[in-house]
């Protein structure tokens, strides 16, 4: 169904008849949509709302404020696995965000906003700018001249919408909300992705401890396993302390391929991370402990969560991207004013295009209106505004789960150093008594069923200290996850954004400009020294 659309010049064609007062027109106009005159001046001649970020509800401070391991010194979050003093880690960090497919992507992404802004930077200037020409030969069946002729044109076309709502100025703020927000896309791709590469090596590392332990229990095992049977031969025990030697041996000896396993999945998972395929990367990585992590941690103020983490910001672009969608809705409820013109030249012959008398011209203003239409274009920024509230109630909610991420880790970490203190002690009280029964054992002193109860506490206790020690690094990795921890990268030249200090609560917290795109990533700077890899 075609649109109802009112076409008129601006000159009248009765001599007689008053021109319109555009002026109080455009006045009545507004007045009568969404807009006030007021605001349209204050906007900078745009209708539509003019945008300012919300505030969103944050916790003033942590909840584990008063535990002196949660420091409230400014974050170093930039490079935050460097805090590991893991050459290998920082190796793996450096290729990742050099090769991975998922940022390639993200970065994909910006050069596609990057190019729909410039496409709506073009639509503020004339619209149509374009040279045509024509030639035709023609054949007439009139008499008394040449029936046959021909005609040769020549023109060049201009047609310009005038800005009067802002339509395009709202279209191009759009458009700078939304490369805004494919940057903080990136940066929160960056986050996710160096937090999986950390924590994907801690369990490796944590798999081959638990592995290594294992191995050694088995051997330890086996020893009493030699034993116990020599006792049976020699009559000093029965078979069914052998068989249940045998038994706890074969259950500890069954760990051992499943923990291969799990670090042959952990290893394709990296090599995934690192966009390459599945590849057997055990002589790369060698042998390595766990990371060790510090007892305290530096948290900053949760409100910086609001300026850190680039998916909270990404969402606060969003929302940009669609106040301005409000505004380039609502300008169709006015008339569109435009100014069209054309230049050519016109002959029979082509040697007398540039002869006087073959140019023509003409220019003159316009505009079209979707008078009837009314109620269906009101539905239109109906539903922008709707979107609009949909858009802040994601952006309220990211900086909730933003805080509730970032608590959850703080407790687990705290927590986590607990349990490893004490799984600790609890491992080593299991080795002293495992040499103790052991020594029993070799003078014949020992119940053979309080040895192997003892040799399985062993393996087990040891096994889970292993754990503890990841769980401490890892609930550290969650930390530094939820607080947005490598972005801005340590790999682009400088800063991309530049952060707000001493954010209050329920302040407006405005984002700071983007200071700079994002390279693609085939066109990273060098690495920083302290994170290069280490030959």
């Amino acid at each position: 169904m075609q649109n109802d659309k009112v076409n008129l010049t601006s000159k009248s064609n009765s001599p007689g008849r008053p021109g319109i007062n555009w002026s109080v027109a455009c006045i009545v106009l507004l007045l009568a949509g969404c807009t006030s005159t007021r605001d349209w001046i204050a906007n900078g001649f745009k209708v539509g709302p003019e945008y300012c970020t919300p505030n969103a509800n944050i916790s003033r401070d942590w909840i584990d404020a008063d535990d002196k391991r949660v420091l409230h010194d400014p974050v170093d979050h930039a490079a935050w696995w460097a805090t590991f003093n893991d050459p290998v880690l920082n190796q793996l960090v450096a290729e990742a965000y050099r090769q991975n497919l998922t940022l390639r992507e993200a970065g994909a992404r910006i050069m596609e906003a990057r190019a729909l802004r410039a496409i709506a930077i073009g639509t503020v200037f004339p619209q149509q700018q374009d040279v045509s020409g024509r030639y035709s030969h023609n054949l007439s069946n009139g008499t008394g001249f040449d029936r046959h002729f021909s005609v040769w044109n020549g023109q060049f076309n201009l047609a310009w919408e005038i800005d009067f709502w802002g339509r395009f100025r709202r279209a191009v703020e759009a458009a700078d909300a939304n490369l805004e927000a494919s940057v903080f896309d990136y940066g929160d791709v960056v986050v996710t992705l160096v937090a999986d590469v950390a924590a994907t090596y801690v369990e490796i590392r944590t798999l081959q401890a638990r592995l290594e332990l294992t191995k050694r229990n088995v051997e330890i095992q086996r020893d009493t396993y030699e034993l116990t049977e020599t006792r049976f031969r020699e009559g000093a025990t029965s078979e069914i302390d052998v068989q249940q030697v045998k038994s706890s041996l074969a259950q500890t000896e069954g760990f051992v391929p499943q923990l291969e396993v799990a670090i042959r999945q952990a290893q394709n998972q990296l090599c995934v991370l690192l966009g390459m395929p599945p590849e057997d990367i055990a002589e790369r990585l060698g042998e390595g402990k766990i990371p060790e992590v510090e007892k305290d941690i530096a948290l900053g103020i949760p409100a910086e969560l609001l300026i850190r983490r680039p998916d909270v910001r990404r969402a606060e672009r969003e929302l940009a991207a669609q106040s301005a969608l409000i505004g380039i809705a609502e300008s169709d409820l006015y008339p569109h004013i435009n100014i069209t013109g054309n230049v050519g030249v016109t002959a029979n012959q082509f040697n007398e295009l540039f002869e006087n008398g073959s140019s023509f011209g003409s220019v003159g203003p316009s505009f079209r209106w979707n008078v009837l239409n009314y109620g269906r274009i009101l539905g239109n920024v109906r539903v922008q505004e709707a979107r609009f509230r949909q858009l802040l109630s994601r952006y309220r909610q990211s900086v909730l789960v933003a805080n509730l991420e970032a608590e959850n880790a703080i407790i687990d970490f705290l927590k986590s150093q607990e349990q490893l203190k004490w799984q600790l002690e609890a491992a080593e009280a299991a080795d002293k008594t495992n040499d103790l029964i052991t020594l029993q054992l070799d003078e014949g002193e020992a119940d053979f069923n309080r040895v192997f109860n003892v040799q399985n506490f062993k393996t087990q206790q040891e096994s889970a200290a292993a754990v503890a020690k990841g769980d401490v690094a890892q609930s550290m990795i969650a930390i530094y996850r939820a607080l947005g921890g490598g972005w801005p990268s340590p790999f682009l030249g400088e800063a991309i954004l530049e952060f707000q200090p001493d954010i209050e609560p329920d302040d407006m917290v405005e984002p700071e400009p983007l200071l700079e795109l994002l390279p693609p990533p085939d066109d990273l700077p060098e690495l920083p020294q302290a994170l290069a890899p280490q030959q």
